[in-house]
């Protein structure tokens, strides 16, 4: 799995999705009252969730420096939903070395690894690189959603620290949370077939060279080093620029949602039709 060796059936756990393993895994780690749980401090709010349903308490923070007292678990997310930063494998080491010295449990939502556009690669916290052949407290949460277009089929898997893996496995046959056979060959057959991966990319690719210079020309300011999102604004407030868009016929989330009041998540998942009447509202 993107370059990472030596996973074998037990450091590898098919999920229902990527979403419910997000909202779970606080839970199925046995937090609660009392643990604190790090997220990204513009984040998916799947991870804020996971941590309340739990009974225990989300942390926005990026630098390892300002995890409180009582973290068990830290969110990584790259490349990010919704700002599309990746970090690289510096970021990642020191991350993984502070997590390590105590004792902290690593998840790392990998979902648009495979859709990098201004980055050569966005390295899996199993990277050897990173890990120095140690997995230990390291997962990585993957899903084919976005690179096979199989949302619907709920297909997703965690993979990387035994222990971590083999915990969350034995909380979950009780929780009746088992991915149907269907769908597991499904997803194997995907994983096998690099084609069609490269044929989405290339289909986001697209629609991204249509929908970021014309949110440029309308004077927004957009970041997108990789994923499904440009992560953009004009300066003002997150509803003001979702007001403005949706009078053009254009759907967007404000980036209140994420944790960011002054900008706007564009998705690149609209079809390449709508994708191009989009451009041209924001171009006329």
């Amino acid at each position: 799995m993107r370059g990472v060796p030596g996973l074998t059936d037990d450091h590898v756990l098919v999920t229902v999705g990527s979403k419910e393993l997000v909202a779970g895994l606080p839970l199925q780690l046995g937090l609660g009252p009392g643990d604190v749980v790090v997220h990204p401090s513009v984040a998916y709010p799947t991870y804020d969730i996971g941590a309340r349903m739990a009974g225990a308490t989300p942390v926005r923070a990026d630098d390892p420096d300002a995890w409180p007292e009582g973290t068990r678990l830290v969110w990584v997310n790259s490349p990010s939903n919704p700002t599309g930063e990746v970090l690289g494998i510096a970021a990642l080491r020191r991350i993984v070395a502070a997590a390590r010295e105590r004792g902290i449990v690593v998840a790392s939502d990998e979902c648009y690894a495979l859709l990098p556009w201004e980055v050569e690669e966005a390295p899996s916290v199993l990277d050897p690189r990173v890990t120095d052949g140690d997995r230990s407290g390291l997962v990585a949460v993957y899903s084919l959603s976005k690179q096979s277009n199989l949302a619907g089929y709920r297909a997703a898997f965690v993979a990387g620290c035994r222990t971590v893996v083999q915990q969350v496995l034995g909380v979950r046959k009780h929780l009746g949370l088992m991915a149907p056979s269907p769908v597991q060959h499904a997803l194997a057959v995907a994983l096998g077939d690099d084609a069609h991966v490269a044929e989405q990319r290339e289909r986001y690719r697209a629609r991204r060279a249509q929908l970021l210079p014309a949110l440029r020309e309308r004077g927004l300011d957009v970041a997108s080093d990789a994923g499904l999102y440009l992560w953009a604004t004009d300066g003002r407030d997150a509803m003001a620029q979702v007001d403005d868009l949706a009078g053009l016929g254009i759907l967007v989330a404000p980036g209140s949602f994420y944790g960011d009041p002054r900008r706007i998540r564009v998705a690149l998942t609209a079809s390449d039709a709508d994708i191009a009447r989009a451009a041209a509202r924001l171009t006329a």
